[in-house]
């Protein structure tokens, strides 16, 4: 059985889910445009606007099982200034370095004292905190290095000679990454690591 969230869990989740997904797929195309490949400018995915980079499956995947993704931005690396697979690792990096970002950015508003005067503080708390959680999850699964997500193309910049063989695991990426799921082994390897991120960004709040 699904543990499904309830319609008011679902209102405060989707905040955090909007904005990881979009400040994640527009810091690819932000970084691959100051490197040179236009392409997400001329698709209309370099923006903040988060209706043009969900994808339903990776969208519902994230409320079902805090697994998800949104559509990948296009980018054309022979379009990228110097050495291609450089300049992928780059862009690649770029999307989990935006969630790290948003999540110290809630950190720090979690521990910012004023927002115990706002009105219904207690829902910004845990808004806050969701978006923490689901900006350090974002970061840390998409640096698994399966095709097609960061990690691989990370993996990809930082041995080239064997970027065809990773590149060509992309056919067989998404069977892999559902049977990690549906088997308990992304859980058990993601979780601890995502537990521990959390807790260290929760005491950069109570330190502030």
């Amino acid at each position: 059985m699904l543990d499904l969230p309830s319609l008011a869990e679902l209102l405060l989740l989707l905040p955090a889910i909007l904005i990881g997904l979009t400040f994640h797929e527009f810091a690819h195309g932000w970084m691959a445009d100051r490197l040179g490949d236009h392409t997400a400018r001329h698709q209309g995915r370099l923006t903040l606007n988060p209706l043009a980079h969900i994808d339903p499956v990776g969208f519902l995947m994230l409320i079902l099982f805090k697994f998800g993704w949104a559509k990948p931005v296009p980018v054309n690396p022979y379009n990228l200034r110097g050495d291609p697979a450089r300049g992928m690792l780059l862009v690649s990096l770029a999307g989990p370095a935006a969630n790290l970002v948003m999540a110290l950015a809630a950190s720090i508003l979690l521990g910012v004292g004023l927002l115990r005067l706002v009105p219904f503080a207690e829902y910004v708390y845990y808004i806050l905190y969701l978006i923490l959680q689901i900006n350090v999850i974002l970061a840390f699964f998409n640096l698994i290095p399966v095709p097609p997500l960061d990690g691989s193309k990370i993996l990809a910049g930082l041995f080239p000679r064997q970027s065809h063989f990773i590149y060509g695991m992309e056919t067989y990426g998404t069977i892999i990454l559902l049977i990690l799921l549906f088997t308990g082994v992304l859980g058990k390897v993601l979780w601890p690591v995502v537990s521990f991120v959390v807790d260290m960004f929760l005491k950069i709040s109570e330190i502030i």
